[in-house]
This record gives C-alpha cells, structure tokens and sequence, in this order.
C-alpha cells in the first residue's frame, strides 16, 4: 500500500488531503508537533475507513522530523509521497525592520532545512522505487517578498530554490517535485471546491508530471 507523510497534518488542509489520498489507496503519515491532536486526527481518519498514524515531531529538531518519518516508513510502509506543509510562526510574519539574524535563522530552519532534513529521510526509498513525489505548499511570499511578512519573504524563497532543483534533478527518475503556492487563507480565497479542491489540486501534483510550480490563484499585491 502506498504511503503519504504530511509534515504540517492539521485539521484543515492535511485531513482534506489525507482525505483524497486514502480514497486512492494510500495509508497516511500525519506529523506535527502535538501527539494528542494528531491521535484524534488519526482516530477520525480510520473511523471513516481510511489507514492513517500519528507521529509526533518538530521540524525544528532534526532529528524528531527524521525519526518520524523513519517510524512512519516502518509502520505504514515505505513512503511514496512527501507534503511539506507545516504552517510558519506568527513570529515570522514580522516587518523586515524588526527582523533579527536570529529569527531570520529559525525560519530558514522552519522552512528550508526542514525540507532537506524530511526529503533526506525519505528520498532513499522513492529512489530504489522508481517511483514517488515530494509537494511543496507554500504562500505568495514565496514568489514576491512582502516587508511586512519578512520571515518567510527569506525563508520560502530558500525553501523553493531547494525544491525547484530537486524538481530538475529528479524528473528523470519517476520522481515528482512539485510546489503548489498558495496566497493567503484557503477559507478567505472563497474557491468553489474549498479545501477539498485544494487537496484535488495536490492529488494531480503527485500524480501528473508538471512543472515545479503551481499557482492555485493568479497572486495579487497584498496577499501572503
């Protein structure tokens, strides 16, 4: 059975996604931070019939990200597809003249060594595969700094430069790198599918080659 590990499970974005995997087969790895949540999450998934395990873990803290990921592969089976989605501090979302090297570093810990420290724990397996894919989500300042959000203005710009070369390295072994940029809060977007047609949207993102990035809504000034 295949596996997806999202790093960042919440009660939003990661269910509907655990969601629209399960429907396809797939056993879910939820990660975050706090294990009582993610029990629940995991409870709700498998009453509805889906295979889904809890694995507390800090992106912070290398080493817990990586042992998560290491039991969610010896549970559940090796993991086929990666979501790098946990949701930055407020504390990063500060204007760029009260930012400090300090938390600049803890963002750029937050988003883009997490992101080599979860692709480093799981790539090995997809490789021997052939097969598997690995899905940024990531907000507007991704692709255009905003100084009041400053934190992630360095951090995502680091943590897409990373996957956009994973995504030219990889494309010719079965792997897929992808990053669906989002800009702003999925309820305030107003889509007509909400957040199940988000997690559609990621679905074909691990099922269909493409390119690195998709836009889920044309960006505009002032959105994250």
């Amino acid at each position: 059975m295949p596996v997806i590990a999202i790093v960042g499970a919440g009660p939003g974005l990661g269910a509907a996604v655990a969601r629209r995997f399960g429907r396809e087969g797939f056993s879910v790895a939820l990660i975050s931070r706090n294990q009582s949540k993610l029990d629940a999450m995991a409870a709700e998934l498998t009453a509805a019939g889906f295979t889904a395990s809890g694995y507390a873990a800090d992106v912070l803290t290398p080493a817990s990200l990586e042992g998560a990921l290491a039991r969610a592969a010896a549970e559940l089976g090796p993991i086929t597809a990666l979501q790098y989605s946990p949701l930055p501090s407020r504390d990063y979302l500060k204007p760029v003249l009260e930012m400090t090297p300090e938390l600049a570093l803890e963002a750029l810990r937050f988003s883009a060594l997490g992101l080599i420290h979860a692709v480093r724990a799981v790539l090995p397996a997809m490789r021997q595969a052939g097969r598997g894919s690995i899905v940024l989500i990531n907000g507007g300042t991704s692709v255009k700094a905003r100084a009041d959000f400053a934190g992630t203005s360095v951090a995502f710009p680091a943590e897409s430069g990373y996957g956009e070369m994973l995504h030219d390295a990889l494309e010719g072994e079965g792997i897929r790198v992808s990053q669906l940029v989002i800009p702003g809060g999925i309820p305030q977007l107003q889509l007509a599918n909400g957040i199940d047609g988000v997690a559609d949207r990621i679905w074909g993102l691990h099922a269909v080659a493409g390119p690195f990035r998709t836009m889920l809504i044309p960006l505009e000034d002032g959105r994250e």
